[in-house]
């Protein structure tokens, strides 16, 4: 099992990060959650991870906090239907503390405005999971294994990155853009990448 990594972050884009460790390097699939708290490629960086091992793959998950790491392992197995893929949307549609108080307050809306969650599964989240959240609705995120994480990228590549970001969830490219450059007008030019998103996934949820 490898539990984490510590090297170099090398490069990163929303979804995946590949890091360098004693000259090896790891492509990580990453939640949108931690994608915005990375530090600048080059800097040093420790990812919690998660190994999946299926007969065509052995695939590494990351996350910055043990929060996140800690709500994906429940929900993959936990939650019946629920795999690697799906949990991470769950994590990049919402935070772990947002996910719990959703969970706790069976708001089945807000659950199933996350890509790839429908009404049944949001309710198998509720029934399966609302007394196993205790120990993460509290949990504050943890800091990036540089420490600080780099400032939001600035004009285009942010709005590339929310846009390849909602790909990755499942949009059309062409309907993507528009949605980011309306999130970004709602949410004001200071907007984070996962800010963006997450305000483009309530609009299509209609919250």
């Amino acid at each position: 099992m490898i539990t984490f990594l510590q090297g170099t972050l090398v490069e990163a884009q929303p979804g995946w990060a590949t890091v360098e460790v004693q000259g090896v390097g790891y492509e990580v699939l990453i939640p949108l959650s931690s994608f915005d708290r990375l530090p600048a490629a080059g800097s040093a960086i420790r990812l919690l991870t998660h190994l999946a091992i299926r007969e065509d793959a052995h695939q590494l998950y990351g996350f910055v906090s043990a929060a996140e790491r800690d709500l994906f392992r429940l929900l993959i197995h936990t939650v019946s239907g629920i795999g690697p893929r799906l949990a991470l949307n769950v994590l990049s549609g919402m935070s772990v503390t947002g996910f719990a108080a959703a969970v706790a307050s069976g708001d089945f809306k807000a659950l199933a405005g996350i890509s790839g969650v429908g009404r049944k599964t949001a309710e198998r989240m509720v029934v399966e999971l609302k007394d196993k959240l205790g120990g993460l609705a509290g949990v504050a995120p943890a800091a990036g294994g540089a420490g600080v994480p780099a400032a939001a990228p600035s004009g285009d590549r942010r709005l590339d990155d929310a846009v390849s970001a909602l790909v990755a969830l499942g949009y059309k490219a062409s309907d993507a853009a528009p949605v980011v450059r309306a999130a970004l007008a709602m949410l004001g030019p200071t907007a984070t990448v996962e800010q963006l998103v997450r305000g483009c996934l309530k609009r299509a949820a209609g919250s």
